[in-house]
């Protein structure tokens, strides 16, 4: 069975469709070496010419100069079933501080020119992955403005992700689903697409729970203004929802975990908001909006690019500097203004890299031991993108391995720590990258493995000891689990069951839990 949490890499097919379209056209891909250049280090830059493509000159568009790769190699591609060429460009090191905007572009005998990266891979494999979501059979396209291409950034500086991240115990709190709190109930609501009645003052009122399982940083799903329980489509990026307590639940809650020496994530999403808000509506209503080039609007279906086509969530267009500004300036509010300690970015490989590189910076500049770490759910050489970009991102890889290894029981112990090994020396140090078991997008592991619970605790003792942070979904430490597959239609909001609380809590596990994250500080 496959854990299509993993979305565009969920099949064979899709892998497949994948490696070819990144194999076509010209691609840069942040091919930079060093990949987080420090002050005054040469930098190297590379693309890939695909077999159809024949360039009499690649050149990077700097500064107003066109500066020439060299062609370095040339590589056998079987599954694209030709040759791609390599080029190399090296650039001068840079003083602290600079940030590098440059385009790279193939230009042909004929004059044509064709800026990278040509064809969209991102595009491509969502358009790929919602067919196969909807049963169709996948389309072969190349979808991208061959003349356009990709504005690429690169920041020169010498930010590190913050210390304290490295040794955090992060817990994932659903908040709709975790506590009501002010003697409220929940409330009744007829599915779980529904509202549960969880508040940011159910939150505090938990702290001490939270406390005393060894927890020292919290990540709230989304809070902001929003028409679903999960709050993944905003229409206020600026206020919290009233149903969670508004601003001021948001302030009592990061006072009162300082005061605890716990830190406090917001889950921000700059992908997409909803078709709702208004600087959407508008641009939608009116083609001579101020809005309307914050978003692209096309022929499609639905007639604008959004989240895997859903008419409910329009993509924002970063090529607009006033689109970047506005979503850059409300992640330093938040930091500015409630002193949250950075975020979980959700679908971060929906911008493109050079987002990052503004979004990173900006975040530091408010904070600078602001944690910012991505949900990048494609292959560990595409997470390394973001290396210099974000402090880090999330260990899809390393929670496939453990869902396999105890969820599923597909792989053995000893193929699961020769992965865990070669993983864990693919990146650096200074990456951080949160392991997990499970979370709001994916079956709960005891759902997995059928209530074993010694598997559970075999999962959390391993992962207690890799090199990442850990990150507790909650309730997966007193054993929450729930009735229906998200893979058989159950939807992957199955996992997201309120909090139990008191006698329905599994003491046992909880008591490991207390025991394996009190360790790891120890170790740590």
């Amino acid at each position: 069975m496959e854990d299509f949490v993993f979305g565009t890499l969920a099949t064979d097919n899709l892998k497949l469709l994948h490696h070819r379209t990144r194999r076509r056209g010209i691609q840069h891909a942040y091919q930079i070496e060093p990949r987080d250049p420090k002050p005054d280090e040469p930098i190297t830059l590379s693309v890939t010419i695909g077999p159809h493509l024949k360039p009499a000159r690649v050149v990077c568009h700097l500064n107003g100069e066109l500066l020439d790769f060299e062609k370095r190699e040339m590589l056998w591609d079987t599954l694209v079933w030709g040759y791609v060429e390599k080029w190399t460009l090296t650039l001068a090191g840079k003083p602290d501080g600079t940030v590098i905007r440059y385009r790279i572009s193939a230009i042909e005998a004929d004059g044509r020119e064709t800026f990278a990266d040509f064809p969209e891979v991102q595009t491509s494999i969502e358009i790929a992955t919602s067919a196969f979501f909807r049963g169709e059979s996948l389309p072969d396209l190349q979808p991208g403005d061959r003349a356009k291409g990709n504005a690429f950034a690169l920041s020169v500086d010498t930010l590190t992700p913050p210390e304290w991240a490295k040794h955090a115990v992060i817990y994932q709190v659903f908040v709709d689903r975790f506590f009501p709190g002010k003697g409220n109930d929940w409330k009744q609501p007829d599915d779980l697409l529904g509202f549960f009645g969880g508040t940011l003052w159910g939150v505090i009122e938990k702290l001490d729970y939270i406390e005393d399982l060894g927890v020292n940083c919290i990540w709230l799903s989304p809070i902001f203004d929003s028409p679903s329980h999960h709050g993944y489509d905003a229409t206020d990026i600026y206020n919290v929802a009233e149903r969670y307590g508004g601003n001021e639940a948001l302030h009592a809650l990061v006072d009162a975990a300082h005061a605890r020496r716990i830190r406090i994530l917001l889950d921000f999403v700059c992908s997409h908001i909803s078709d709702e808000h208004p600087v959407f509506a508008d641009a939608h209503a009116n083609e001579d909006s101020l809005y309307r080039d914050w978003f692209s609007f096309d022929d499609s279906e639905v007639g604008y690019r959004s989240f895997f086509g859903s008419p409910r969530m329009p993509q924002l267009d970063y090529t607009n500097p006033a689109a970047r500004k506005w979503m850059i300036d409300a992640a330093r509010y938040w930091i500015r203004e409630f002193d949250v300690d950075g975020y979980r970015l959700d679908y971060a490989i929906g911008p493109t890299p050079d987002f990052w590189t503004d979004f990173w910076l900006g975040c530091k500049a408010e904070k600078a031991d602001s944690f910012c770490f991505g949900e990048v759910i494609d292959a560990p050489d595409v997470q390394k993108h973001y290396v210099g970009r974000l402090d880090g991102c999330l260990d899809f890889f390393s929670a496939d391995a453990l869902r396999r290894t105890y969820g599923f029981k597909t792989w053995d112990e000893a193929h699961l720590e020769r992965f865990l090994e070669r993983h864990a020396a693919y990146f650096t140090d200074d990456f951080i990258m949160p392991t997990f078991l499970d979370n709001h997008d994916m079956d709960r592991l005891l759902f997995l493995n059928g209530g074993d619970k010694d598997a559970l605790k075999k999962a959390a003792q391993t992962q207690m000891h890799l090199p990442g942070p850990p990150l507790i979904y909650y309730g997966t430490e007193v054993g929450l689990t729930h009735e229906k597959s998200s893979q058989e239609g159950g939807g992957i909001h199955v996992s997201r069951v309120p909090m139990v609380w008191g006698h329905g809590q599994d003491q046992d596990l909880l008591d490991f839990y207390k025991k394996i994250i009190a360790e790891r500080k120890l170790r740590k």
